[in-house]
Order: structure tokens, then sequence, then C-alpha cells
């Protein structure tokens, strides 16, 4: 049991997950391309991922028109977010400094300005915990 906590952020014992879209496009790409989704999961899976962050590819998010997207997701305690017009070239680092910080927090809240410009600026939605705490 130790040594499983040992692997995860200090306080934080759920997995993190990316979900991408493999089948999601951008408007103008090549509909015979590979599509940007595919692209983002190869990228992703190639990278060195933070502690306790995994990945898995999902074949739609209905986020068409944002596409390429990925959900980032913690348990059930922890807020998820859905993010989209990601560029699988120029968005991996990132997607995985964001994708650390969330793993770091205990309630997927990580402050504005600790997160990277394009968790600020391409966010569809924020879905709350399903252990939402109280406000009493």
């Amino acid at each position: 049991m130790a040594e499983d906590m040992a692997e995860t952020p200090a306080g934080n014992p759920t997995e993190v997950t990316l979900t991408i879209c493999t089948t999601c496009k951008r408007e103008g790409v090549d509909p015979e391309a590979v599509r940007p989704g595919s692209i983002l999961m190869a990228a992703l899976d190639e990278a060195e991922l933070p502690a306790g962050v995994t990945v898995r590819g999902v074949e739609c998010l209905s986020a068409c028109k944002r596409g390429c997207a990925m959900v980032l997701t913690g348990g059930e305690d922890r807020w998820s977010y859905i993010y989209g017009d990601l560029d699988p070239e120029a968005h991996v680092d990132d997607i995985l400094a964001g994708a650390a910080a969330y793993a770091a927090t205990a309630d997927g809240v990580v402050p504005w300005r600790e997160r990277p410009q394009v968790f600020r600026k391409q966010s569809i939605a924020r879905i709350p915990p399903i252990n939402l705490p109280s406000k009493d």
C-alpha cells in the first residue's frame, strides 16, 4: 500500500487521465489525412508523462467544431476539464505541464496564472466533481 502511494503525488492518490479524441478534425484539415487527435495521441504516447498521469484515446468526444479535443480528469474529488482547438505539434509540452499541475492538486483547480496558456484560452467546459463540497 505504501509503495502504491509513493508513485502518486503527495496527498493525491487518484490517477489523472488525459482522454484524447482520436477522430476529430479541424476545419481545413484534409479529411483523408491522419486526424490531429491521432497525431496528439501518438505524441503523448511517446512523451514522458508526469507522475500519476495516463493517456487514453477515444473515438469521439462530440467536440467536433473544437477539434483537436481532450478531457483532463482525476477522480471523484477533482473538477474535470474539456479543452479544444489543440495543435498536436505545438501544444504537447503545455498539455504535459498542465496535466502535472492538475495532478498536484486535490480538487483539480490550478490557479489561473499557473495554468499553461492553452489551458486558459482553449477551455470548452469545466465539470464539477462527483463529490462537490457543500457550501454550508
